[in-house]
């Protein structure tokens, strides 16, 4: 989806890919998440060369997952790089045909005093790495976000890249977009799917369940339906406006303009905030349904809170 149409790609505007996949993860998280998280991997295909690029996207049953963590070292060695290290959450692991990775360059000039790590992305065939099944959350366990490790294989220089709107070798607004603000509305989209997905769950539930056998549903009473019908209309007046804000960012990009990222990212961390308050506001109704592995609701719960522990979604300050 975010991969350049002149390297084999489909390279449609973001904001239909974030509806897209918000769409997917309201129907089921795993899937959800494993097509956001390689397609944006794939995104990186913007800023190879064209060449290079054009050879990865032709790979039979292509698929990049990868990691941005810098838990590996690059050693220049030649005409390209030598690395090894570990790196965790590679979500689609078992079947990708390429990773990428963030890793610590290492030569003489990294041993001045105060000098600061500096950090290269890269990408690589399946070939040179080992997927190690590490992947035991209480969630979005067909995401198979496994741990994958690189034991001083080497690249050509041209499989290390910068992701950097200057850096781009694609020439679409896509890619003059900058990567923070595109991570935060993709994974947003992600807890918005799954989100709306339990709030939807949980109405069937409260329409049949009851405290007694006498009682009425606990849907039919007006304190319980006041507030499911709250925490839904929380979560869509978010949304609303979370698609407003990256509908003009989008536009704003296309015409080749600059605009603030921070509302964009703020708005997609308010999103995510208020999708946490709507699912567990609305959990304690549910009863052991909801508490039961074998339930849909569950695992939409279990789904959703694995997926709230990405690195980026911390609550704010």
């Amino acid at each position: 989806m975010l991969a350049p149409r002149a390297c084999g790609g489909l390279e449609l505007p973001l904001p239909d890919v974030v509806r897209l996949e918000e769409a997917i993860a309201a129907q089921d998280g795993s899937v959800g998440w494993v097509v956001t998280l390689c397609a944006g991997a794939g995104w990186f295909a913007g800023f190879l060369p064209s060449a290079l690029a054009r050879s990865i996207l032709s790979t039979p049953g292509v698929c990049v997952a990868g990691s941005g963590a810098p838990t590996g070292h690059a050693v220049r060695e030649g005409d390209g790089w030598r690395i090894t290290g570990r790196w965790d959450y590679a979500s689609g692991a078992p079947m990708a045909t390429h990773f990428t990775l963030n890793a610590v360059l290492r030569d003489d000039d990294d041993d001045a005093p105060g000098s600061a790590p500096r950090i290269r992305a890269f990408i690589f065939p399946a070939e040179h790495v080992t997927v190690e099944p590490t992947w035991g959350s209480i969630g979005l366990h067909a995401s198979a976000s496994h741990s994958y490790r690189i034991d001083g294989a080497w690249v050509p220089a041209e499989y290390a890249f910068t992701i950097d709107p200057a850096c781009a070798t694609a020439p679409g607004p896509l890619y003059r977009f900058p990567f923070m603000p595109l991570a935060f509305v993709t994974l947003g989209a992600n807890l918005l799917g799954m989100a709306r997905h339990f709030l939807a769950l949980a109405r069937l539930v409260l329409a049949t369940r009851r405290q007694s056998a006498a009682a009425p549903p606990l849907l039919a009473l007006p304190h319980v339906a006041a507030r499911l019908d709250g925490q839904d209309a929380a979560v869509d007046a978010v949304r609303t406006r979370f698609y407003r804000l990256l509908d003009a960012a989008w536009g704003a990009a296309a015409n080749g303009d600059t605009f603030d990222p921070a509302p964009l990212q703020a708005v997609a961390l308010e999103l995510v905030e208020t999708c946490r308050h709507a699912v567990d506001t609305i959990y304690p109704y549910c009863g052991l349904q909801a508490a039961h592995r074998g339930s849909d609701l569950n695992r939409v719960w279990r789904d959703f809170h694995t997926a709230t522990q990405h690195a980026l979604l911390l609550p704010a300050g």
